[in-house]
């Protein structure tokens, strides 16, 4: 995969470590949103998109971010020490939504992020600069369109691949296709199979 565009969006000076927002496409179809731009102690990095974890109340079964000590729903009291922990000890209170498996790939990303946020602080120096992080939604639809004909020609040339079938109005799959599954697995009632 090749990173064809990154998009950055300044932060403001009175956050002293946020620096920055980018978004990250790759080979003009895919983006990855809310990366952040962060000042550490040995320079700038690049931290993934995340989101807050959260577990249930013991009483009444409402969602509670890790870090709150009373239910949102009922205001019991919540065990302040519930956080999966680290081998460093530290509380594990996000995970990661989209990320670089191996550190080549990190290093290639956040090569790429650092340049371009280097390159638009110099931008938003010139007179008449216009931030272009929030244009993102209108300028795909062309190349969506696009990848979408390449898919069904490739249907049409024989190149094989499964689609998903039709959904009901309450959103599971047509009867006809439960049907197929079913007398697929019937015939086949070991544990795990018909998974791939």
């Amino acid at each position: 995969m090749e990173i064809t565009e990154v998009r950055i969006k300044l932060v403001q000076d009175n956050n002293e470590r946020l620096q920055a927002f980018c978004s990250v496409t790759f080979d003009d179809a895919f983006v990855v949103r809310d990366l952040k731009i962060i000042e550490g102690t040995k320079g700038s990095f690049v931290a993934m998109p995340s989101r807050k974890l959260t577990d249930r109340c013991q009483q009444c079964g409402c969602k509670n971010h890790l870090r709150a000590r009373f239910c949102n729903q009922c205001g019991g009291k919540l065990d302040e020490d519930r956080a999966l922990r680290d081998a460093d000890g530290r509380a594990k209170l996000h995970a990661n939504i989209a990320h670089p498996i191996n550190s080549a790939c990190r290093e290639v990303i956040q090569g790429a992020v650092i340049r371009a946020y280097h390159e638009e602080r110099e931008r938003a120096k010139q007179p008449g600069y216009v931030c272009t992080y929030d244009d993102l939604d209108g300028e795909y639809e062309e190349s969506f369109t696009q990848v979408i004909s390449e898919l069904n020609s490739n249907r049409n040339s024989g190149t094989s691949y499964r689609t998903h079938g039709a959904h009901t109005p309450r959103g599971t799959h047509s009867p006809s296709q439960e049907a197929t599954v079913k007398a697929r697995d019937e015939g086949n009632k070991e544990f795990g199979a018909g998974i791939l």
